[in-house]
């Protein structure tokens, strides 16, 4: 008995060898991608100590002064801490909320086109925007927005006035979210297209000859279809609600939209970089990545439990 019992894990880990050994070009071209990850994503993470010193670039990050969480509290206790904190989350909420939903219906649009030629071509001019330089897309809307500029032109010949939608802060958010769209949209609709195009022609098929229009066959077929995709990019953008890439907010910002649109990755960006308190804004961008990484787990949980009670149905 004790002879069988020893010798099963042994034919266990033999079995794995085995298989690694018939497979071993796939685990070597693992390597890279695995080394890649390492370098760059792992062993980075060392300078997150710098979060709990009071840096000195000359004592080095082992060398420096252990202050705990001081700069967590100090970030927390400063004026600066709601302001922060709002100005992300709503930029992030709105965008979320408002940039969700084009992408399926660009895509669900797309797919009811009758001509494929004329679908190709509507693909190439929504995709291209994605690859125009955030700097480039900013200076658009300084060109096109300005004080002297074509829309304040149009503008003033209705109403007799002029708005300055770059300099206002009731108009930061909007000019922010609705530029995001733009020029994502079109990208971000590639995934629900492709998955649209796998779905069963039979499906297709049966729905016309039972003589259901394009509103029902996008809510009985394309839209249970695109069901496990939107929960997986709900998911990825919940977890990223607070990663609001600072370059475009920074290159959109005023001195007199500051107060809207400082947000928390500016901030980092300003205090680090340009102040040189790396220790703070290690803490600070610390702080973002937790309250990330605590919603993704709760989005993620959520999701899972929706999941689960719809196949218990």
């Amino acid at each position: 008995m004790k002879k069988s019992q020893t010798s099963k894990p042994k034919r266990i880990t033999q079995s794995k060898w085995e298989f690694i050994k018939q497979h071993r070009m796939l685990y070597y071209m693992l390597f890279p991608g695995l080394i890649l990850t390492l370098v760059f994503k792992y062993f980075p993470m060392y300078g997150i100590l710098l979060a709990f010193k009071d840096y000195n670039p000359l004592r080095g990050i082992m060398g420096s002064e252990w202050v705990g969480v001081e700069n967590f509290v100090q970030f927390i206790d400063s004026p600066n801490f709601s302001m922060l904190l709002e100005n992300t989350l709503k930029i992030s909420i709105y965008g979320l909320i408002l940039g969700f939903f084009p992408p399926i219906l660009l895509a669900l649009s797309l797919n009811h086109l009758i001509s494929t030629k004329w679908k190709k071509r509507f693909q190439l001019i929504l995709y291209a925007p994605n690859f125009i330089s955030l700097v480039i897309v900013v200076g658009m809307l300084f060109m096109f927005l300005a004080a002297d500029g074509p829309i304040n032109g149009f503008i003033e010949t209705i109403t007799g006035s002029r708005i300055t939608f770059m300099t206002d802060p009731n108009y930061f958010r909007t000019l922010y979210i609705l530029s995001g769209i733009w020029q994502g949209m079109g990208w971000a609709s590639v995934l629900y297209t492709a998955t649209l195009a796998n779905v069963s022609q039979d499906l297709i098929d049966a729905a016309h000859m039972d003589g259901a229009n394009i509103l029902y066959r996008i809510w009985y077929i394309d839209l249970p279809a695109l069901r496990p995709i939107m929960v997986i990019q709900f998911i990825l953008s919940v977890g990223g609600i607070m990663n609001v890439g600072y370059e475009k907010a920074f290159l959109m910002q005023t001195s007199m939209n500051l107060p809207v649109s400082e947000i928390i990755s500016t901030y980092v960006y300003k205090v680090g970089l340009q102040m040189g308190d790396y220790g703070y804004s290690t803490a600070v961008g610390l702080f973002n990545t937790v309250i990330n990484v605590i919603l993704l787990l709760a989005v993620n949980m959520i999701a899972n439990k929706v999941n689960n009670d719809d196949a218990a149905l």
